[in-house]
């Protein structure tokens, strides 16, 4: 989520989210995700969720062919299953590293 828009609230398919679910990660999948699709993106920030505070269905799935399953929401995360914001910012090279990153469990 980038700092633009973490105060609005989205739902699938609003046009912020067209496939009709909200892509998400678990917390071993995020660093990767991070430098594949945001490598050099200084404007994200991190959403900790509390999966319990959804009434959403989530469904682990890859809909690109891979192995690795990827939580995805199919509707809307309320402000109160966030549970911590963090900034997301890239190192001098652009890539996304463990040390301040590391989600709390």
């Amino acid at each position: 989520m980038t700092t633009d828009n973490r105060d609005h609230h989205h739902r699938p398919g609003d046009g912020a989210w067209p496939e009709g679910f909200i892509h998400c990660s678990d917390p071993h999948q995020f660093l990767w995700v991070a430098n594949q699709r945001f490598r050099g993106r200084g404007d994200l920030v991190l959403l900790h969720i509390d999966p319990s505070g959804l009434d959403a269905q989530i469904r682990h799935e890859n809909l690109e062919g891979g192995s690795e399953q990827f939580p995805h929401v199919y509707g809307a995360i309320p402000v109160s299953a966030v549970v911590n914001v963090t900034p997301l910012r890239p190192s001098t090279d652009g890539t996304f590293g463990e040390s301040e990153h590391e989600p709390s469990t």
